[in-house]
C-alpha cells in the first residue's frame, strides 16, 4: 500500500499534487525593512506582511518572500515576469538601478537582470514570448 493512499492500494496516480506554478520565492536581505522600500517604491509591489526578520511583497500572483540573511549578493536565479523588459528597464534606469544585463533576446523571450539594494541578481522576462531554440536565435 502507497504511503499517501489511506484506501488500500488500488491508487493509480495520474497528475493529481504535481507541481503547476511556483507559489513564492525567497530573497535575502541583511535589512528587510530598508528591502521593502526597493520592492515597494520601485517595484510597486504591494506589501502583504511587515515583520522584524521578513516581509511579503505581491504584484499579481508574483509573491516575494524578502528574509534576514548575512549571506546577499546572490545570484537568486529567479525570473519576474513582465509585458516589457525594455520598458521596466528604461523605468528602473530612472531610479538609479544597476543593472547586471540590458534587454537581451533569450531561448525564452527577451530578458535584463537588475540589482536589488543588497546587490541581489533578479531577473525580468517578457511573458508572452514564443519559446525559441537556440539556434533559432541566430
Amino acid at each position: 500500500m502507497p504511503i499517501g493512499d489511506p484506501g488500500g492500494g488500488n491508487f493509480e496516480y495520474t497528475t493529481e499534487g504535481l507541481p503547476e506554478s511556483i507559489f513564492m520565492v525567497s530573497v535575502p536581505s541583511a535589512d528587510p525593512g530598508r528591502a521593502l522600500g526597493f520592492y515597494r517604491d520601485i517595484l510597486m509591489m504591494d506589501t502583504v506582511y511587515a515583520g522584524g526578520n521578513e516581509c511579503v511583497v505581491r504584484r499579481g500572483s508574483c509573491i516575494i518572500r524578502i528574509f534576514r540573511s548575512e549571506k546577499i549578493g546572490i545570484d537568486t536565479g529567479i525570473f519576474i515576469g513582465v509585458d516589457s523588459p525594455y520598458n521596466l528597464h528604461r523605468r528602473l534606469i530612472d531610479e538609479g538601478v544597476s543593472f547586471k544585463l540590458d534587454p537581451k533576446r533569450l531561448p525564452m523571450g527577451v530578458a535584463t537582470s537588475f540589482f536589488d539594494t543588497d546587490g541581489n541578481i533578479l531577473y525580468a522576462i517578457e511573458t508572452d514570448a514564443p519559446v525559441k531554440k537556440p539556434e533559432e536565435l541566430e
